[in-house]
């Protein structure tokens, strides 16, 4: 089975007031929320990844998604169309280390030396930070 590269899914957002904002993925039996649209969005985003990223491991079939359309919604209820890029989904899973060579001003490299900076924890920590990664 040839895997997708992107794939696109309804979710349904559900606002009440006080609440988290709500998330379901009609066709994938998947919900989340977040504490803003941002928030659910990004959780949406992640969970669409770990709900296909497991269904592709375990060879199961996976549905086509519901044009939007036809997703019934109620009055507190939004449609949002979600997209997740699998390659990026697949490379976190395997969650292996990989060198990187990186070029530092020597009075820097010192500097961090003498401060004991573990490169590697400080580099994960910023590019997370950077790509708005958890």
């Amino acid at each position: 089975m040839k895997k997708a590269e992107r794939y696109f899914y309804p979710a349904v957002f559900t606002y009440e007031k006080g609440k988290e904002i709500a998330v379901d993925f009609p066709d994938l039996k998947a919900a989340t929320s977040g504490v803003d649209d941002k928030d659910a969005y990004l959780s949406a985003r992640e969970l669409l990844g770990l709900v296909l990223a497991g269904m592709e491991e375990d060879e199961a079939d996976i549905p086509d998604p519901t044009p939007l359309s036809d997703i019934p919604l109620q009055d507190n209820e939004r449609v949002v169309l979600i997209d997740v890029y699998m390659p990026s989904v697949r490379m976190a899973n395997q969650n292996r280390a990989v060198n990187r060579t990186v070029t530092l001003p020597a009075w820097l490299n010192a500097a961090a030396l003498e401060r004991n900076i573990n490169f590697s924890q400080l580099l994960q920590e910023a590019l997370k930070k950077q790509l708005h990664l958890n």
